[in-house]
């Protein structure tokens, strides 16, 4: 979270002069010094890449303060659908505030954040060099994954006392993108590398939605987009849809008039807007 919100700040290419605040950081370190300067868009590289908790306090300090940033953070939360967490400083180690969340809602995250290029470029490097006006960093990912199972995309490891051993990592495979998340799990990375084999063996990326096959009968109505789904064999046959249209006399040409909502038996996966044609 941390991450993604600098990234959004607009301002990657600007150079963070490092404060006292930097003091209060404890656990795993990029060990920047007062006085230091390094660009925003290096300290998110030493955050992502070796779990930098100096950095994520420099980071929170240069984007308005460590409590106005963790203001963002938390309603950022919120927008993403993060129904379960509550930040509480910008590093996420949890002995002295109660920072909380889920699997559900960190895959939810790493969904989020995945949308955005800069921080899949991030995510995804394995090996990263910066120079300072003091000293010159050289780090490599922690995240074993990116150099033992090839489909890995990016991800993040972690540790606290109380969640133990987290990971959260991606995977891409023929136009599949898929998420992991364990906490408190002594052999993440195998456990990873076997959950994505499961999931790339037995679902594949479906179109549910054909936007070019609407019949709704006395309706002309149109949806922008297809909907792909990631779905086994046998579910395929349990994929229907139904539409809810406005009961109006009249629709304006590309008026929002209703929606096809998508289902996998019962479980709504999915609703795609429908407009009129005219």
């Amino acid at each position: 979270m941390t991450g993604i919100i600098a990234i959004e700040s607009g301002k990657l290419n600007k150079t963070v002069t490092v404060t006292d605040k930097v003091l209060e950081s404890y656990g795993s370190a990029i060990y920047l010094s007062i006085g230091e300067k390094m660009k925003l868009k290096d300290m998110v590289y030493g955050l992502m890449m070796q779990s930098g908790n100096d950095a994520a306090l420099m980071i929170a300090e240069y984007l308005g303060g460590e409590e106005k940033f963790v203001e963002k953070m938390n309603e950022k939360a919120k927008e993403i659908g993060m129904k379960n967490t509550v930040f509480k400083n910008p590093h996420g180690l949890d002995e002295k505030s109660e920072n909380y969340s889920t699997a559900y809602d960190m895959a939810l995250l790493m969904r989020y954040a995945l949308s955005d290029s800069t921080f899949r470029k991030i995510t995804g490097c394995k090996k990263h060099t910066v120079k300072t006006d003091e000293k010159t960093y050289v780090w490599s990912n922690k995240n074993k994954l990116l150099y033992t199972y090839k489909y890995t995309t990016g991800g993040k490891t972690g540790y606290t006392d109380k969640a133990r051993r987290t990971l959260v990592t991606s995977a891409s495979k023929d136009d599949m993108n898929l998420i992991v998340v364990t906490l408190n799990d002594p052999n993440d990375f195998k456990n990873h590398k076997e959950l994505y084999e499961y999931g790339f063996d037995n679902y594949s990326m479906e179109k549910v939605f054909d936007k070019d096959k609407i019949k709704i009968k006395g309706k002309k109505v149109y949806a922008k987009d297809d909907y792909y789904y990631p779905i086994t064999k046998e579910e395929k046959e349990l994929i229907n849809i139904e539409y809810k249209i406005k009961d109006k006399k009249t629709y304006k040409k590309d008026e929002q008039v209703g929606e096809a909502i998508i289902k996998l038996g019962n479980k709504t996966i999915h609703k795609e807007k429908l407009y009129s044609k005219k």
